[in-house]
C-alpha cells in the first residue's frame, strides 16, 4: 500500500510536542548550568588541609558564603613530619571572583547548617595585597570541629539526663511527703498551723493599725515625731555650744590648761606620797611608826579616863581654883 505523502495532525501534534520538550530541556540544562556556572571560565588554585573530614571532589567552594568553584581533586601528598598538610586540594575557582581572593585571604572547612554538606570556604582579600594568580596557593586556618563540639554536646545531655534523675528523685519524695518541703506539700496539718499562723498575724498586723494603742500612735500620731524633732535640734544646739570654745564644758574639751593643772596636781600627790613613804617626818611617823601609835592610844585613854573622873567628880579638879579677893 503506498504511504501518503502529506503530515496528519496527530504526527505534527507529536512532533510539536517533542520540539517543545527539547527547548525546555535546553533551557533546564542551561539554567542549571548558569545556576552551578558550568559555563563560566575557571582558574586553578591549590590548598593544603591536614584532613578533608567530608570534603569530597566535586564539592563547592564559597567565596563570602557563595558558589565560586568546585573541588575538582584530592590527593594525599607524601608522609612527612608536617601533618598539616596531608592532603592537596585542587580547586577550580571562577574567573569573575578572582579580585576577591587575595594573599590575605584565608580558606578554611565549613558546614553547610549543622549537619551539612562540607564546603570549602575562602574569605574576600584586601586591596593591601594582591589577587591570588594561577596555581597560587590558598592560606588555610583551622576549622571548627564539629565532631569534638558533639562530643561536648553528648557530655552535656549526659549531664542533663543525670540531672532529670536527680529532680525525679527528689520530686518522688516530696510527692511521699519526704523532708520539710514533702511535708509542706502534704501535710494537712502544717498546712492548717501555717494558715493559723497567718491570721494571727494578720490580726497582730490589725491591732498594730488600731490608732488607738501604742504602735498605731506611733505609726499615725506626729507627735512623737515632733518630739524627736524637738530633742535632735535641742542635742544639736548642745553639741555646737560643747564644741565651742566658751564655757566650762568648750573649755574642758579644748583648753590644755586645766590638763596640764591636774598633771602637776597628780606630780605634787606622787611626791606627797613618796614623803609619806620614806619613814620620815612627823606625818610618815604617824603612818608608819607603832610605838607613837601606841602612845597616842594610851595618851587617848588617859584622857578620857580624866574625864570620865571630872564628870563623876569636879569639885576634885576644881578646888583651889577659886580664890576670894
Amino acid at each position: 500500500m503506498k504511504r501518503s505523502s502529506t503530515l496528519t495532525w496527530d504526527q505534527l501534534r507529536v512532533g510539536l510536542v517533542i520540539l517543545v520538550a527539547l527547548f525546555i530541556a535546553g533551557i533546564s540544562v542551561y539554567k542549571l548550568g548558569q545556576a552551578a556556572n558550568l559555563f563560566s571560565r575557571r582558574y586553578t588554585l591549590i590548598a593544603y588541609l591536614p584532613d578533608a573530614n567530608g570534603l569530597k571532589e566535586g564539592g563547592a567552594v564559597m567565596v563570602a558564603g557563595q558558589l565560586a568553584g568546585t573541588v575538582r581533586k584530592i590527593e594525599f601528598l607524601p608522609v612527612d613530619f608536617d601533618t598539616s598538610r596531608n592532603l592537596k586540594l585542587t580547586l577550580a575557582i571562577n574567573e569573575h571572583v578572582r579580585e576577591q581572593i587575595r594573599h590575605d585571604s584565608k580558606g578554611r572547612l565549613r558546614t553547610l547548617g549543622l549537619l551539612g554538606d562540607k564546603v570549602f570556604d575562602i574569605t574576600p582579600g584586601t586591596p593591601r595585597t594582591a589577587a591570588l594568580a594561577e596555581g597560587d596557593s590558598v592560606p588555610v586556618t583551622p576549622s571548627l570541629d564539629y565532631e569534638a563540639v558533639i562530643a561536648q554536646a553528648s557530655g552535656a545531655v549526659t549531664d542533663m539526663v543525670a540531672l532529670t534523675k536527680d529532680l525525679r528523685a527528689i520530686t518522688s519524695g516530696i510527692v511521699r511527703g519526704q523532708g520539710s518541703l514533702g511535708q509542706l506539700v502534704t501535710n494537712r496539718t502544717l498546712y492548717d498551723q501555717l494558715n493559723s499562723t497567718l491570721a494571727r498575724a494578720n490580726a497582730t498586723l490589725v491591732g498594730f493599725q488600731n490608732p488607738n494603742g501604742t504602735i498605731g500612735r506611733l505609726m499615725n500620731d506626729p507627735t512623737l515625731y515632733t518630739r524627736l524633732s524637738g530633742v535632735i535640734t535641742s542635742t544639736d544646739s548642745l553639741v555646737v555650744s560643747l564644741n565651742s570654745s566658751k564655757g566650762t564644758m568648750g573649755m574642758l574639751l579644748r583648753d590644755s590648761t586645766l590638763y596640764r593643772n591636774l598633771v602637776g596636781v597628780t606630780r605634787s600627790a606622787d611626791t606627797l606620797m613618796k614623803a609619806l613613804s620614806s619613814g620620815q617626818g612627823t606625818a610618815s611617823k604617824l603612818l608608819s611608826d607603832q610605838t607613837l601609835y601606841d602612845q597616842l592610844t594610851k595618851l587617848v585613854a588617859d584622857l578620857s579616863a580624866i574625864l570620865a573622873d571630872m564628870r563623876r567628880d569636879p569639885g576634885k579638879y576644881m578646888k583651889g581654883m577659886i580664890k576670894v579677893f
